[in-house]
């Protein structure tokens, strides 16, 4: 029962994971508009949605396990799949002389559709588990 509750809710659980690491990625570039050199970076959010879907429930836990040199050793997990090591850089559309790629329009644009994305997200997964409490509630 609560692998089917935990399935249910893995998509929403890596789509606002996925969200938020995408928000810290935006708001970097938006850091670093000013700064020579710097080179804005994204990620393809469908792709890293599927890839992260996919892997977690390919393997079971999705968590990257750890070998063990004796047998005493406790058994550890950590993150297998992560955006931030699919990152691309952006093509610029008008170059700057310093060599810095951000485009503020574009990355103002691109965090405020993340943000509403992130909290659409929240609320469907509210939706979901408001409609799954319910659903295990006994009729009265």
């Amino acid at each position: 029962m609560i692998d089917k509750l935990n399935q249910s809710l893995n998509y929403f659980q890596q789509a606002l994971n996925l969200r938020a690491e995408r928000q810290e990625v935006l708001s970097a570039n938006i850091a670093n508009a000013d700064t020579p050199g710097y080179k804005a970076r994204d990620f393809d959010f469908k792709d890293a949605l599927n890839q992260a879907v996919s892997h977690k429930g390919a393997g079971g836990s999705g968590g990257l396990e750890m070998a063990r040199t004796a047998q005493g050793h406790i058994a550890g997990q950590g993150d297998a799949f992560s955006a931030t090591s699919s990152l691309k850089y952006r093509i610029p559309a008008q170059p700057s002389l310093d060599g810095n790629t951000v485009d503020m329009d574009m990355e103002r644009v691109n965090f405020a559709e993340n943000s509403v994305h992130y909290q659409s997200d929240l609320q469907i997964l509210s939706n979901k588990i408001k409609g799954l409490k319910s659903a295990m509630q006994p009729e009265r």
